[in-house]
């Protein structure tokens, strides 16, 4: 595969040049009856060479020799002009996201960035787009302009979309230029922007459809018994709106604090105030909240109301999900340059299938559970962006009908030396 064009042309007319300027150099003090036809040859490769102005004196053959090597200065000049203009093109072409090819007029390759060498070059998940790029090039007839996407099922799934594009000179057909850019996240991030949506959408129908309902059986039952019950239910599901109008909002504040106001907050008191939340869910289910902090105290460079929301959630999590009587450990330790925060249960546990995608917003493992539990599917989501506006981690681990653990890390707050 060539990755460059080289103008080698030129170069092999300067090396001629300087070899005719040397045998016109011999022929001039070996023979001088053939002059006059080597001026006007040195004249015509001059001419070639892209000597605009001719000999002062043609008839001079020293002079002609001096026209043919300005002409060939000016054709080095050239080269060196044209060679680095294909230098600053080929790292131009290597900086772009996509992959470039360029075929010649016969589909063979002449040119291929960066990208498109690692992607052509077959290695692992790459093999499959490989060859449905080449598959594709080979139908696409030479000089047509079309758009196309390729499907690739992996693992993992990609999803190719490659331009193609004509090349042409005015009259004839040069070649063509492929562009392929790969569109994988921009489809998944699509994706979940649609299941956002819907999920919102879902989670205000269903409890605002209630409370009409409810509403509206309560304005015709006259039995006060009967009308306490469905007041009861009212409050209950305005309070679910209002759970989920505050996550979301939660959510939003803490995605928009990517860099969160840092000040040195301490764990132990994180820790603490997080059960202090948790406390009421963990008597209803009745469930004992174990505290096990970090001794000596610590402390973290963040945003002490982020990092409550998070372990809170982690807690409330743990509480709804447990049996009744059951414990739920929140342990504080320090591992080298981090704080980890564990957050164990001996509940329900997670599927297998579902532990990549517990941390997504409005993801529940059963539905018809958390509802019940009356999560809002958002509390994990807050937690994973917390972890990361803070430069740590979360981490799951679980078997269902054994329980969960949560890990989350932290690096601890810098010592100030002195």
């Amino acid at each position: 595969m060539v990755t460059a064009l080289h103008p080698t042309v030129p170069e092999i007319a300067i090396a001629g040049a300087v070899v005719i300027v040397g045998i016109a150099g011999a022929f001039f003090i070996g023979d001088r009856r053939g002059a006059r036809g080597l001026r006007q040859r040195l004249g015509a490769l001059a001419s070639r060479l892209g000597a605009n102005t001719p000999a002062r004196d043609p008839r001079d053959l020293e002079e002609s020799l001096s026209q043919l090597e300005r002409a060939t200065d000016m054709a080095a000049q050239a080269v060196g002009d044209a060679s680095a203009e294909t230098i600053r093109l080929r790292r131009a072409l290597d900086g772009l996201p996509q992959a470039v090819l360029i075929l010649d007029e016969h589909g063979e390759m002449m040119f291929s960035n960066r990208n498109a060498v690692a992607l052509m070059g077959g290695r692992h998940g790459d093999a499959l787009a490989a060859q449905a790029v080449e598959e594709l090039l080979e139908s696409t007839p030479i000089g047509s302009a079309e758009e196309r996407t390729l499907e690739l099922y992996g693992p993992p799934r990609r999803t190719l979309v490659v331009r193609t594009e004509s090349l042409d000179n005015g009259s004839r057909v040069l070649g063509v230029m492929a562009v392929i850019e790969d569109v994988s996240e921009h489809r998944r991030l699509e994706g979940v922007r649609r299941d956002f949506v819907a999920n919102v959408s879902h989670e205000l129908k269903t409890p605002m459809g209630a409370l009409g309902l409810l509403a509206e059986t309560l304005l015709a039952e006259t039995e006060p018994q009967v009308a306490q019950r469905l007041a009861q239910r009212i409050h209950t599901e305005a309070f679910r709106i209002s759970r989920v109008i505050d996550d979301l909002l939660d959510l939003s504040r803490i995605e928009n604090e990517e860099s969160p106001p840092r000040e040195p907050v301490l764990v132990n008191l994180v820790i603490a105030e997080a059960a202090e939340r948790a406390r009421a869910a963990a008597e209803q289910h009745k469930v004992e909240v174990v505290l096990t902090e970090p001794d000596p105290p610590v402390a973290v460079l963040g945003d002490r109301r982020q990092l409550t929301s998070a372990i809170s959630n982690l807690l409330e999590n743990a509480v709804k999900f447990s049996y009744e009587s059951s414990q739920v450990q929140c342990r504080g330790r320090v591992e080298g340059e981090e704080v980890i925060i564990e957050v164990s249960d001996r509940g329900i546990g997670i599927p297998a299938r579902d532990l990549e995608r517990i941390f997504e917003r409005f993801y529940r493992v059963d539905h018809g559970r958390g509802r019940a539990t009356g999560g809002t599917g958002l509390g994990l989501a807050i937690v994973r962006h917390v972890a990361a506006n803070h430069r740590g981690t979360v981490h799951v681990e679980s078997r269902e009908g054994e329980g969960s653990t949560f890990t989350f890390r932290l690096p601890l707050q810098p010592r100030s030396d002195g």
